[in-house]
């Protein structure tokens, strides 16, 4: 198999477009105009959301999206309850800044054992997944 960073799209699917101004304190809005919003600096008093937040919200979607693969693949069908916690850590470490994450999934309805396995094939399928893999910490509970 190859390394995930050397495989050649087959075909793209989406491409997903940005303009953002201003870095952490700025705006950014996508190509298509259904995304247009004021970031800030985590923790910060002011509106807006970072990009922590987005980046958790981005990957917790996707993961939901490839959880479904896996259940399809079985003939299982997962609840409209089926919900993923997404924690990222902005983290520093003798001025090196990194991420690190945490997935909390709820598969309601689904025994632990069929569960365990939806959710390590999401895992292994999951693009947001494939990109952190070997780059970052990450820990995966089902709750």
């Amino acid at each position: 198999m190859k390394n995930n960073q050397t495989l050649q799209p087959e075909k793209i699917l989406y491409t997903g477009k940005t303009y953002t101004t201003g870095g952490r304190e700025g705006i950014s809005k996508s190509s298509d105009g259904h995304l247009q919003i004021k970031l800030s600096t985590p923790g910060g008093t002011e509106p807006g959301t970072n990009p922590e937040q987005l980046f958790a919200a981005g990957w917790s979607a996707c993961f939901i999206g490839a959880l479904g693969i896996a259940a399809r693949k079985r003939k299982i069908r997962l609840s409209s309850e089926t919900a993923v916690n997404a924690e990222v850590d902005l983290c520093i470490n003798n001025d090196a800044y990194f991420l690190q994450a945490r997935l909390a999934v709820s598969l309601p309805g689904i025994e632990d054992e069929i569960a365990r396995t939806l959710v390590e094939e999401a895992h292994q399928t999951c693009p947001y997944s494939k990109a952190t893999r070997g780059n970052i910490h990450v820990e995966i509970d089902i709750i």
